[in-house]
């Protein structure tokens, strides 16, 4: 600390921040202090921690006084500002803006005329003015999504505001922000007291929260929990499975977290461990426990409590965590005892304009019959029985979403497809119908697995068609950062899927065929949109990708296999003097009609580069799929090419000479067009 700084102490206290918004705009709240203090020209380090009744700013070398900077103002042209000697209405205007009298002013020469000019010192306000209008412009950024107001205020944030600490080397700041008066107090755990805590210091509030039950650091807290559980794994020979987002969850809700054991009965484990599972992260924020590989029937609980008698806290848990297991238990039984009843899904709108759920149902069996007939190459190398294959496809695609009408995917909607999965297996379908429900929602996410078989590779992508298609054919398109029916993530989906099992997906003609089961509409839209996931899924240089695109291949797993035979030949080539050659061939071909029949008339190459080139070129015509090869060789002429371009003119005055050398460049040309149109790669 230099005597230009000083420690700054900020603490906004709250009544309890609902902890998954909170955590949501947590990557952005420091970053949008920094913004703040940058503008204000207060540069500093600073640490942001949080609690469930506070944001706290520590900064421990807070600049006093603003940060020197240089301004420069630029006027108008000399010939503009001045008439006759006499300074004219721009001139006045610029001189007024800076600050100055016209004798101050200076001149200097930009864009080739000399111009009024003026350099000064910004203002350097001392820091202390200033920090009303930064807290008040920090709270404002700050995005939860839902905020709301109390007593007569305008103003809203999150949760109520319940007082404001900012200190500046010792000294209290005086504030006055949403109808709170700042004071040189803070509050401590709810255990000790509810009474304010005099602060004269920041060490004395570090002090003051350590002494009396807050853990104001949240990585402490963290770790603190993080340590017990290691703690209790070792005490009851057990395994905890540390869920990320269930962790933050209990940082983000306790001052002092204890963690605790306990028990429920045995015979709840009855239960598929996804029931269990949520039922106690979702309803409680318990982490479960494993022994031997399953699931245990004990429970990690994070407490805020201050008591020295935990136990008292174990049975109210248990017992509270009994009452919801019982009716998860009533609730599965029910639901086998009904058995699947998809029927019942006619009761169940989809979106309005696409009808029930049922309707979607019966619109993805017909995509999975499509999708089964496209794919019957790759279905016959996997089954025995094809006939068996489509009815198993059929059946999983029927019951796919008939788990949606089960009273347990009522209380838990994170179980849907899951509670499916379990629900096929214990009325014994078969168990690719059971797995394929389980799986027709994946992808679901960046980092998602994949469908493990064909089956359900079908019977996922027939969701995310169907998604895509319906919600396009009534014009819900995505637009901006907007993206409500997450239809981006299904086309990733459908991509990341046909490239995985390598399946062949003409886009542009598979939505020709399944855009008849919906309102009519231009499905071109469609196709550039799954084709502009294309550059966020593959990682490839998006010019190679133009390339591929502008050939009109639309399959997509051709495209795949063109991009990597393309990126590969070009890695080792010297890519300029290549595209420089390449790119001759498509401008010579400009008026040639590539579709033509392109003849070649061997008794009009006279020419040794053109007959050395005509010769290297027929052996390397293509066939087969091998696009790598046929790359290597067909860039193999990049040599041969450009001694032909610098010894022969293919604009020759003889009209025979004149296109039976276009035609030669034009064959190499449209073989390149089978892979790629060259011109159109950059790097």
């Amino acid at each position: 600390m230099t005597a230009q700084t000083s420690p700054l102490l900020l603490e906004i206290g709250t009544e309890e921040l609902p902890a998954i918004p909170f955590l949501a705009e947590l990557p952005n709240i420091k970053n949008k202090f920094q913004k703040i203090l940058e503008a204000k020209r207060l540069n500093c380090a600073f640490d942001f921690y949080y609690t469930p009744r506070r944001l706290v700013i520590i900064a421990n070398d807070f600049p006093k006084i603003q940060n020197a900077e240089i301004l420069e103002f630029f006027g108008p042209p000399l010939s503009i500002a001045y008439k006759d000697n006499t300074p004219t209405q721009a001139a006045l205007g610029f001189f007024k803006k800076c600050g100055i009298e016209p004798k101050d002013t200076q001149t200097i020469e930009k864009d080739g005329k000399e111009i009024l000019y003026c350099q000064k010192s910004a203002e350097q306000l001392p820091s202390n003015t200033l920090l009303e209008e930064i807290i008040k412009e920090f709270l404002e950024s700050l995005n939860f999504g839902k905020t709301m107001r109390w007593g007569s205020l305008k103003e809203s944030f999150i949760r109520p505001i319940s007082w404001i600490l900012c200190l500046l080397d010792s000294k209290i700041i005086p504030l006055k922000l949403y109808g709170v008066e700042s004071k040189a107090q803070t509050y401590v755990h709810r255990n000790v007291s509810f009474e304010p805590f005099d602060i004269n210091s920041l060490e004395s509030y570090l002090q003051t929260l350590e002494n009396n039950g807050v853990i104001l650091d949240q990585n402490k807290r963290k770790d603190r929990i993080l340590n017990a559980i290691t703690q209790i794994e070792k005490t009851q020979n057990i395994q905890v499975e540390i869920d990320e987002e269930l962790l933050n969850e209990v940082v983000a809700i306790t001052e002092y977290p204890t963690a605790l054991f306990g028990e429920f009965s045995a015979h709840f484990l009855e239960l598929p461990a996804p029931c269990i599972i949520t039922s106690m992260k979702v309803n409680q924020r318990y982490f479960a426990t494993y022994k031997d590989g399953k699931l245990h029937h004990g429970f990690i609980l994070v407490s805020n409590s201050l008591t020295e008698n935990p136990e008292e806290i174990i049975t109210g848990n248990v017992k509270v965590l009994r009452a919801r297991l019982e009716d998860a238990l009533f609730f599965y039984h029910n639901d086998l005892n009904n058995g699947f009843m998809p029927e019942k899904l006619k009761e169940v709108t989809f979106v309005e304009g696409l009808g029930s759920m049922w309707d979607k149902t019966e619109r993805e069996r017909l995509i999975v019959k499509a999708l089964g007939d496209l794919f019957k190459e790759s279905l016959q190398k996997g089954e025995q029985n094809l006939g068996l294959a489509f009815e198993i496809l059929d059946q999983a695609c029927l019951f796919s979403k008939a788990d949606l009408m089960s009273e347990m995917v009522y209380e838990f909607t994170e179980l849907q497809g899951i509670m499916g999965y379990y629900y096929a297996k214990a009325l014994r379908y078969e168990e690719r119908v059971a797995l394929a429900i389980k799986e027709q929602y994946l992808p679901n996410s960046e980092e998602s697995v994949l469908p493990s078989n064909l089956i359900s590779a079908i019977i996922a992508l027939a969701y995310k068609l169907d998604n895509l298609l319906g919600l396009f054919s009534i014009g819900k398109i995505p637009s901006g950062s907007r993206d409500p029916f997450a239809l981006r993530r299904a086309a990733n989906g459908v991509i990341k899927i046909i490239l995985h099992f390598n399946l062949p997906f003409n886009l542009r003609e598979v939505l020709q065929t399944l855009k008849n089961h919906y309102k009519d509409f231009d499905t071109t839209g469609l196709e550039n949109f799954i084709l502009e996931r294309l550059d966020s899924t593959l990682e490839f240089n998006p010019s190679l990708l133009r390339a591929v695109l502008a050939t009109n291949e639309r399959d997509l797993a051709q495209i795949f296999q063109k991009l990597t035979a393309l990126d590969s030949a070009l890695k080792n080539q010297d890519k300029q003097l290549l595209t420089q050659t390449f790119k001759r061939l498509a401008n010579i071909t400009k008026e040639v009609d590539l579709k033509g029949e392109l003849l070649i008339k061997e008794d009009k190459l006279l020419a040794s580069e053109e007959i050395e080139l005509y010769k290297s070129f027929k052996q390397c015509e293509f066939s087969g799929n091998d696009y790598a090869k046929h790359l290597e060789s067909l860039l193999a002429l990049s040599p041969i090419l450009e001694r032909f371009f610098d010894k022969v003119l293919v604009n020759a005055p003889d009209e025979d000479f004149k296109n039976n050398r276009k035609h030669l460049i034009a064959r190499i040309y449209r073989e390149f067009l089978n892979i790629a149109d060259i011109k159109e790669i950059s790097f």
